[in-house]
């Protein structure tokens, strides 16, 4: 149900005023800030989300656990204009999978996704015990992941890169539209390559439909980041004068999935997209 109006009971999460001092729960200025939040999944369970925010770097990551134990993670680097999404995918051990398989998709980082690192960091919760749903539910986005990014030297594109993909350091993804952006900023080239697409390898199938678990083909993974603060909500105030002033008094939370192609050099790395 959306909140209604701007008042402070009406608000899910506050925005607390800058204070002189440290802000309660915080080692000072520009320190790492958590919040926990209950969520409530697709289907129906609860799971625990973490949002962080550090106003130093100009950062931000939220962590989630779905239903089926994948854990998804999304960090924004705002000064690189970079979002990393996670997702450690249990693997399926008896289909001849490791223990899980590590995915890391890279994409550019646009204004106004999410509420800046600074305003994050001064969340807090009113009541932690309610279980949240987002009050706006953002469209499905596609994205055709097409170019792999070079671990070593993924820092350069973003310093993030290095510990939130190191368990994905041959699965890290992006767009070339995306490097066309970073590229014009002065990131080195090199990093990247241009993965197979269909138009080079005519036999090229998806993975859903691709019948040999050792042929490479196109894999599909789906994810959804189910509750965070994407806007900020302002209420008005007036003096004795009766001079009209705004100021920030909450958030506004949003639920948005993502769908991302990608080339596989075997469909064993895909078990997921399968016709069932």
């Amino acid at each position: 149900m959306r909140a209604r109006g701007c008042g402070l009971s009406a608000l899910l999460l506050l925005l607390l005023p800058l204070a002189p001092g440290p802000l309660p729960g915080r080692a000072g200025p520009g320190a790492l800030s958590e919040l926990r939040v209950r969520v409530r999944l697709p289907d129906g369970q609860v799971t625990e989300e973490s949002l962080q925010a550090d106003s130093d770097a100009d950062c931000i990551s939220l962590e989630l656990r779905k239903g089926d134990g994948t854990l998804v993670t999304l960090t924004a680097d705002f000064r690189q204009e970079v979002k990393i999404f996670r997702a450690l995918i249990l693997g399926e051990l008896e289909r001849g999978q490791s223990q899980f398989q590590a995915l890391c998709f890279v994409t550019r980082l646009h204004r106004n996704e999410i509420i800046p690192s600074e305003s994050m960091a001064k969340l807090r919760q009113k009541n932690p015990k309610t279980v949240r749903q987002a009050e706006e539910v953002r469209g499905l986005e596609h994205l055709n992941m097409d170019v792999a990014v070079n671990f070593s030297k993924g820092a350069q594109l973003s310093p993030h890169i290095h510990n939130i993909c190191s368990e994905a350091k041959e699965a890290i993804y992006t767009r070339e539209e995306d490097v066309k952006f970073w590229l014009e900023k002065g990131v080195d080239g090199s990093m990247f390559e241009v993965l197979p697409q269909s138009a080079d390898l005519p036999d090229l199938q998806r993975c859903k439909l691709c019948l040999d678990r050792w042929k490479p083909c196109i894999c599909s993974y789906s994810l959804s980041i189910e509750w965070y603060p994407c806007m900020l909500k302002y209420c008005k105030s007036r003096d004795a004068s009766g001079k009209v002033s705004s100021y920030k008094c909450g958030i506004r939370s949003c639920q948005k999935g993502y769908g991302f192609d990608y080339y596989v050099p075997q469909k064993q790395l895909c078990l997921w997209d399968e016709e069932t």
